[in-house]
């Protein structure tokens, strides 16, 4: 590791408690919102198209048509009922269930909508195009776009950087959720292998290595510590490697969760910055790099605009804010107060992953994500600070990615300049 120093920091305290997070709680009521709705529609359809058939036969249909609009709920009844814990393979399963629930349920809805909402034949034909056209989006994402990494080249000017470091290159990663990568060991090796081939001075993992426990990483652990940099391999924790999403809290404690994922990639070679600060040299110049670990006093609220209070200052005690400062937070509502403390020249983060849609159209895109994040991908400038969101590597909830590519992203530091 060349020209790294350590200046060790306090971090916020982590609250007690006797259980993990187990579910977003927000997200089950919209999703049960927008189940009873395909429900409501199947019925009108089925009521609408099929008068003349025989109350047996359309209480088959109708039957058949709800299993589908409640997948989601019927596999988590099972499951919760069967397991006292969500081990990976449940995990996946349910990963699964939810992707046929996308196909079969959600695609269907522009179909039943033109059947209810006229009877020309032209209309009928437009709605199963649409439907035919969303399920298809939706294997494809799962099939192709999952995987179909981007590396995308951000060039960063600014004239706090010192000369000496002007051409130093970053690689970022971000949310790989290892635990449900389908061929896991196959894909990271392809990740790693594409940001060895960057040839980078410095890489960074913005937090979410693991989707539920610690234990995900051993059969990839030999392909991500042949992660390389000149001056190391530097990373943060995110929400899910906390372990707040264990359900048996009593065999793998959040506490014992977050140590041993940290234990990992600390043996994979990589330098988890547990709110501190660390500094890297060229010649008699340096720049500072400040990793802020996942609070877990954010878990409830990770989505929201409005954090709980935390003591990210103590990351950067003792910090000159005359140096160029490079900031890790797997959360980007963390820049404001990042830069109200005088720091993230170039703050990096996670977390978002365009909620795993992305229609890419402009310079940013087009995704539900920008209906709960004023800040959710790319690169953000404000005031000669620098935001960039890595749309991540992974999925969760669903085993697919609908136009959001998975993302490397390669920053270029160049010294002059304002701003990007």
């Amino acid at each position: 590791m060349r020209g790294a120093t350590n200046m060790p920091n306090g971090g916020s305290e982590v609250p007690r408690s006797p259980y993990g997070l187990q579910a977003d709680y927000r997200m089950i009521w919209i999703i049960a919102a927008f189940s009873l709705l395909l429900m409501t529609v199947d019925r009108a359809v089925v009521r609408r198209r099929m008068a003349a058939s025989a109350l047996r036969m359309r209480r088959a249909v109708t039957a058949a048509a709800w299993a589908a609009d409640l997948l989601p709920f019927l596999f988590s009844g099972v499951t919760f009922a069967v397991y006292r814990d969500n081990p990976t393979a449940v995990t996946m399963a349910s990963m699964w269930v939810f992707f046929a629930y996308m196909v079969l349920a959600v695609a269907r809805l522009p179909l039943n909508l033109c059947l209810l909402a006229s009877k020309r034949v032209w209309v009928h034909a437009a709605g199963g195009v649409l439907s035919a056209a969303a399920a298809a989006a939706f294997v494809y994402g799962m099939a192709v776009t999952r995987t179909d990494y981007v590396i995308n080249r951000i060039e960063i000017v600014s004239d706090r950087l010192p000369a000496s470091f002007d051409g130093y290159k970053i690689v970022q990663l971000s949310d790989l959720h290892v635990g449900t990568m389908l061929r896991p060991q196959r894909e990271t090796e392809r990740i790693v292998e594409l940001c060895n081939g960057t040839d980078a001075d410095m890489a960074v993992f913005c937090g979410d290595l693991i989707n539920i426990r610690h234990s995900e990483i051993g059969p990839v652990a030999p392909a991500l510590s042949r992660l390389r940099a000149a001056d190391g391999v530097y990373s943060v924790t995110g929400n899910h490697d906390l372990g707040v999403y264990v359900r048996d809290t009593i065999s793998l404690p959040i506490e014992e969760n977050t140590r041993r994922v940290i234990a990992a990639e600390t043996a994979l070679g990589w330098r988890v910055l547990d709110n501190e600060t660390v500094y890297v040299c060229r010649g008699g110049d340096s720049v500072s790099l400040t990793g802020l670990s996942f609070d877990r006093v954010w878990a409830e609220r990770r989505h929201s605009p409005d954090l709980p209070a935390s003591k990210i200052a103590g990351a950067y005690d003792g910090v000159p804010q005359s140096l160029f400062n490079v900031t890790l937070s797997h959360i980007p509502q963390l820049w404001d107060d990042i830069v109200s403390e005088g720091y993230g020249d170039l703050t990096l983060a996670g977390h978002v992953h365009a909620m795993q849609m992305k229609l890419r159209v402009g310079g940013r895109g087009v995704s539900p994500a920008a209906i709960r994040y004023s800040r959710w991908s790319g690169l953000y400038a404000e005031h000669g600070r620098n935001l960039y969101i890595n749309d991540g590597i992974g999925c969760v909830l669903f085993p697919m990615r609908v136009g959001a590519r998975p993302e490397i992203t390669v920053f270029v530091l160049r010294s002059g300049g304002n701003g990007v």
